[in-house]
């Protein structure tokens, strides 16, 4: 008996500054990100890019990622997208854009992964302010002997 519904395995998700595709096929990921370090807060991020690949299953799916405020209950951004797997063996690449994320506040911001309503992955993404480094006044001539 052939199975007809089996709840696939997220391979993997990165967040990512931008996300192409060769005609081949292919996907380069660019700037993958562990963390967001910004001068000041808010900022707004013009773009965001979240890598999925599902393997293992065998069905029809939506996909579900949200982007969580560092309160844990204020969802900044949704995606949904519908995929099929029509055999185990196989796999499936979504592509999420976040367009102009405000970031209001550093603290620990997360990204939610689900699929068909069952959360698969939850992974912190932390927004931290670092200003410049304090620029030094070039050095000045010494004075002239006199």
């Amino acid at each position: 008996m052939q199975p007809t519904r089996i709840l696939p395995d997220l391979q993997c998700s990165l967040l990512c500054e931008e996300i192409r595709q060769e005609v081949t096929g292919n996907f380069f990921l660019i700037g993958v990100i562990n963390f967001i370090r910004v001068p000041q807060l808010p900022v707004v991020a013009l773009k965001l890019s979240l890598f999925n690949r599902w393997t293992a299953g065998v069905g029809q799916f939506t996909e579900t990622v949200r982007l969580i405020a560092p309160d844990q209950t204020t969802v900044l951004r949704k995606g949904e997208v519908k995929f099929t797997l029509q055999d185990a063996a196989l796999h499936a690449t979504n592509v999420t854009l976040f367009g102009q994320v405000e970031f209001k506040v550093a603290g620990t911001y997360y990204v939610e992964v689900l699929v068909d309503d069952v959360m698969k992955l939850r992974y912190p993404v932390p927004v931290m302010v670092a200003p410049p480094p304090n620029q030094q006044a070039p050095p000045q001539a010494p004075p002239a002997p006199g």
